[in-house]
Order: C-alpha cells, then sequence, then structure tokens
C-alpha cells in the first residue's frame, strides 16, 4: 500500500471558492494523462514542473469540470512522489465527483493523514516537523502557531542532532579505549568529552522546564475565576470578553455552574472558566456548583482570586484562600468605584493584587497585562530565539536521554569501568532518536497521524 497512488479532497467540505483533489504517487501523471485535456493541447508529459495548467477534466466523453491543474514532479514535492493537485469550482457535489473520476482511473482513496505520513516514511520530514503540521493545522493563537512553525522549520531537529553528535563522539572515545587498548588512550574521559556530557544534561533540562509554558502556548491555560457569591466574577468575565456572556445579578448564587470561554490574551489561548461562589447553602443544584469550583480550584492552571474591596473579609474568603497555591494565583480587588473596607493583611498567600471596576471597566487591561506577565516569561518570550517544547511525547523521549546521561556521569563518579557506561549511551541515543522518529513503532505512527484530516 506504501507505494499505491493515493487521492483525497484536501479542501473543506461544503461550497466555496475552488475545491482542491490531491494526488501522489507513480502513476499520478498516468491518471491526469487519462483524465485532464490542457487547452494548450499538450501532452501531460511536455507540462513543465511546478506549472499550473488550464484545462477541463473528463469521464470518457463527459465534462466533468473546468479546472486548474497544478504538476508536481519527484522529488522535491511535499510527499518525495509525484503530486497533481486539480482545482475546481468549490462546491460539494463536483469535489466529490471528480475524486470518484481520480479512483475510477485507477488511485486509492487517502487514509487520514497518508500524505503527511508518506512525507514523513519518504525522507522529506522528520516526525517533529510532521506533528508540528498537525499544531499549525489546530493553532489557536498567532504565537502557538510561531512555535509550531519553528519546529516545522526544523529547529527542534537541530537540537536533537546536535545532542546526538556529542554523545556520538563520547561513544568513538569509549570504542577506541576498548577495542585498541594497545594505542595507550587514557581511560578516563577527557574534559572536553564529559563537557559534551554535561551539555546534553544541560540542553535536555532546558527544554524539559520549557514544556510547561510551551503546552500553556498551545493548548491554553485553564483560568478559574473564583470567589464568594457577589463579589463581581461573572461582571469580571464579562469585561475580559468585552460581552454580556454571564448573568450578573445582585442575588447570591445567581451562576450555580461553571461557565467557560475562551479569549485570545496576546497570543496565548485564556480559558476563564467563571465558577459559582463558594459558599453553604441548601439549593442542591448551588451546591453542586459549589463542588465543582473546589475541583476548579485545584485543576486550573492560573487562579483569579476575587475579592469585594466594598465588603469586610467573611468566612468564605478565607477558606477559598486556604485552598488556593500561592504560585498559580493572583489576587483581584474588585469594586473600587465604592468605598473601600477590606483588609488585604490576612490574605497572605497572595503575592500581587490587581485593583478594578469589572462594572465600570477599569484596570482590566493592567490585569491582562499582569496575567500575561504571570503566564510567560523568558523562556517563550522570543520563540524565534529559543525551542520550546509543546509536545509531551517529545518531553518523555529527552527525560530518558537527560537520566541516561546522568547514569554515565555516576559511572564516571564511581570510578567503574568504562564498559559499563555503553548501554546508557546507546539509551541515550535511542531515546534521542524516538523524539525525530528514527525509532518509532506502528501504534505511535498510526496515533499520530490519525490527528489528521484525510487530504493533508
Amino acid at each position: 500500500m506504501l507505494f499505491d497512488t493515493i487521492a483525497a479532497i484536501s479542501t473543506p467540505r461544503g461550497e466555496g471558492g475552488i475545491g482542491i483533489v490531491r494526488i501522489s504517487g507513480s502513476d499520478a501523471f498516468t491518471i491526469l494523462q487519462k483524465i485532464f485535456k490542457p487547452k494548450s493541447g499538450k501532452k501531460i508529459e511536455d507540462l513543465r514542473n511546478f506549472s499550473i495548467n488550464y484545462g477541463h477534466i473528463y469521464d470518457g466523453e463527459e465534462i466533468i469540470d473546468e479546472v486548474m491543474v497544478s504538476i508536481m514532479r519527484a522529488p522535491h514535492t511535499y510527499t518525495k512522489e509525484n503530486v497533481v493537485e486539480i482545482n475546481c469550482h468549490g462546491g460539494y457535489i463536483i469535489t466529490e465527483k471528480l475524486l470518484e473520476t481520480v479512483l475510477k482511473y485507477g488511485a486509492r482513496h487517502a487514509e487520514i493523514g497518508e500524505f503527511t505520513r508518506r512525507a514523513f516514511l519518504n525522507g522529506r520530514i522528520d516526525l517533529t516537523q510532521a506533528e508540528a503540521i498537525i499544531d499549525i493545522i489546530h493553532g489557536k493563537t498567532e504565537k502557538s502557531v510561531s512555535l509550531s512553525l519553528n519546529q516545522l522549520r526544523g529547529d527542534l531537529k537541530e537540537q536533537i542532532e546536535h545532542l546526538k553528535k556529542l554523545i556520538l563522539d563520547v561513544a568513538a572515545h569509549i570504542n577506541v579505549v576498548l577495542d585498541y587498548p594497545e594505542e595507550g588512550i587514557d581511560d578516563p574521559l577527557p574534559e572536553n568529552l564529559v563537557g559534551n556530557l554535561q551539555e546534553v544534561v544541560d540542553t535536555t533540562d532546558k527544554l524539559i522546564r520549557s514544556y510547561d509554558k510551551g503546552k500553556m502556548i498551545k493548548e491554553g491555560i485553564k483560568t478559574a475565576i473564583v470567589g464568594k457569591p457577589n463579589v463581581g466574577k461573572s461582571s469580571l468575565l464579562n469585561s475580559v470578553l468585552r460581552e454580556e456572556r454571564a448573568i450578573v445579578t445582585h442575588i447570591p448564587g445567581t451562576t450555580r455552574d461553571v461557565i467557560e470561554e475562551v479569549v485570545n490574551l496576546k497570543g496565548i489561548p485564556l480559558i476563564l472558566v467563571d465558577t459559582a461562589g463558594i459558599r453553604k447553602t441548601d439549593d442542591i443544584v448551588e451546591n453542586i456548583g459549589v463542588e465543582k469550583s473546589k475541583k476548579m480550584i485545584d485543576s486550573a492552571d492560573l487562579i483569579l482570586f476575587v475579592i469585594d474591596g466594598s465588603r469586610e473579609l467573611e468566612e468564605e474568603d478565607f477558606k477559598i484562600h486556604e485552598a488556593i497555591n500561592s504560585e498559580k494565583v493572583i489576587g483581584i480587588l474588585n469594586k473600587i468605584d465604592i468605598e473601600r473596607k477590606v483588609d488585604l493583611s490576612k490574605l497572605t498567600k497572595v503575592n500581587k493584587w490587581i485593583e478594578i471596576s469589572a462594572m465600570k471597566n477599569i484596570g482590566i487591561d493592567e490585569m491582562e497585562d499582569e496575567i500575561y506577565r504571570h503566564i510567560i516569561d523568558e523562556n517563550v518570550e522570543d520563540s524565534s530565539q529559543k525551542i520550546t517544547l509543546t509536545n509531551v511525547r517529545h518531553k518523555s523521549a529527552l527525560e530518558k536521554t537527560k537520566q541516561y546521561v546522568e547514569n554515565i556521569f555516576d559511572t564516571i563518579n564511581s570510578g567503574l569501568p568504562m564498559d559499563l557506561m555503553a548501554v546508557d549511551i546507546k539509551g541515550a541515543l535511542d531515546s534521542l532518536s524516538e523524539v525525530t522518529g528514527e525509532i518509532s513503532s506502528e501504534d505511535l505512527l498510526d496515533h499520530i497521524f490519525s490527528n489528521f484530516c484525510v487530504g493533508k
């Protein structure tokens, strides 16, 4: 099946300006010869490479559509195979009919992600670049797409190749020492090779630590707005969204369930969750919402702890304060347009307070700036200069690499024979190869490419 000629619709189903049917494989031009008549009258083999050609698609004597056909000859194509893209009128019926015609004359319908899978298997891209493509397609913000574009460009691939070279230099030295003792090479590793290993540890550590931030940029920051009833949580949500999403009243307990919305905060997907006010209640429905709110405090990446500045602290405030993690909380002092009565000195878990009036839209921009600063640091601020992991598979493989190299240091520090390092060196190289897909199981590839659409 790997060498079959495949075809699929590459544009979304439905009406549009154009529809594209993509063909890839050794028989792509043979199939095109059977169904396409260029207006120029040229034969398919005479059409210039990387050219777009006007004509008609036929099924026998029946005209299917007026089209523009792109010609791309191997190996300089997405899949490194012969590729044809037929641009037809964008309608559901016409694109389906065109695809049926292509399949009728010799192509097989592509499986999910099969075009990109062929690009990987044919050496056009490595596995990190294949994963970057799907991340670009699913990207929610410019910053997440920017990180994926860096990966597609090959930044991570180049970094992995550099780490492998550092380890291979060590492996080469050890092999010479063990295989050619008559050469009189010293058993202890030279300082420059010890430096190689230290660079591998330091680099993998930085990449692993970048994952938490990268994951947030890719998937979004789950941000829980918590506080006792009627402190202005729903008004805060509405202010950030710039719309009346949540119902706002002076009646405590109006919000009885969690309300979730996504806002683009300077390129970061902020998943805002307005929770039910946490308090004791006999209302069964509201109590369910309160329990969900408590769970949200534990699972959220960031907590906006809202306090009503016009009221003194109450038991509910202190209970929420005890439940929150000080490292992921920003204090929001709301209703600053009203006379202040609150004393915040006892809420010691909150290191930063932002003063706002959600109803009058005062301080909202400053609050958003603080949220951004809390999320983003130097690890990912300049994504064009730094590699940031966004894929847990990469993180896991690099964690194994780091552990193997640390095992080598243990061997060195314990004064054990050099040949004991061989297993850990192989393990480190294999785990790095897992990142780029040089070592990969069929199940892993099936899982990765199942996230693609059929025509990609």
